[in-house]
């Protein structure tokens, strides 16, 4: 026979219906928290998939634009920068003297090249120093010296003697090449005809030195083509050895060598 089930009286009292109600209660929150948390996870794990895609998605597009846009050295610049010499420069036809291009420089154009120092230096006579010396008179005279006072650098003290043509010359086309450690800032005129001209108005600035004499257009080279001493220009042997295999036997000479004559008998024997 089946027993049947036995149910349990629900408590009455205040007491046992507020302990139900809490274990209940406590039931509900600890579900609604946990639902709260898995919620926070989901969040969490959505925010970091974002993230790290952004994070893909630039550094691809970063490799794609390096690829696309890769820089180099333009084939020819915009506007040219003095002191620079272009790429590929130094190896080709050697620096023209600079006594070949001071017979036909222009002192005006120099005067217009002198602009580019003006910010620095004054020319007049009696001018004032600036940030560097009044440059009145200077070819002759003696490097970085006098100029009233002027507190020239050591390394312009230290290269001696005096201001010639081909000195200006030289710092002009690099000052610190010229003088390493010189506290001269300008990178130099890269182009020589520009320091032509700005040498020789200089130079009438107080100075009025002679210009160097130009060196000998077309100056005798050695000649390469010349056959060497004692040799044929055309078989290369020892002119010797040719005159004694094209030479006439002279008059009762023997035509063949008896030494070799006897030898040759004896071998045929």
């Amino acid at each position: 026979m089946a027993s049947a089930a036995v149910e349990r009286p629900r408590p009455t009292s205040k007491r046992a219906l507020a302990e139900t109600d809490a274990v209940s209660y406590g039931f509900a929150a600890q579900e609604e928290n946990r639902g709260s948390v898995r919620q926070m996870d989901n969040r969490t794990n959505t925010i970091a998939g974002w993230t790290l895609a952004a994070c893909g998605l630039a550094l691809g597009l970063s490799i794609v634009g390096g690829m696309a846009f890769h820089s180099e050295r333009p084939e020819k610049m915009g506007y040219a920068i003095e002191g620079v010499e272009e790429e590929g420069a130094g190896g080709g036809a050697a620096e023209v003297p600079i006594a070949t291009l001071l017979p036909t420089a222009d002192a005006a154009k120099g005067a217009e090249v002198f602009k580019k120092c003006a910010a620095c230096h004054t020319v007049t006579q009696g001018g004032a120093n600036g940030i560097g010396p009044n440059l009145y008179g200077t070819l002759g005279e003696g490097i970085g010296q006098g100029k009233g006072g002027f507190a020239f650098s050591d390394a312009l003290k230290g290269v001696g003697g005096n201001w010639d043509f081909d000195k200006m010359n030289a710092w002009l086309t690099s000052p610190r090449k010229f003088a390493p450690g010189t506290k001269m800032t300008f990178a130099g005129l890269g182009n020589p005809q520009d320091r032509a001209n700005i040498i020789v108005y200089l130079n009438a600035q107080g100075s009025n030195l002679p210009l160097p004499a130009a060196p000998a257009a077309g100056a005798a080279a050695p000649a390469t083509d010349k056959a060497p001493e004692g040799k044929d220009s055309v078989t290369n042997a020892d002119a010797a050895n040719n005159l004694g295999n094209t030479g006439t036997p002279a008059s009762g000479a023997p035509s063949v060598d008896p030494a070799a004559a006897v030898e040759g008998a004896k071998a045929g024997k």
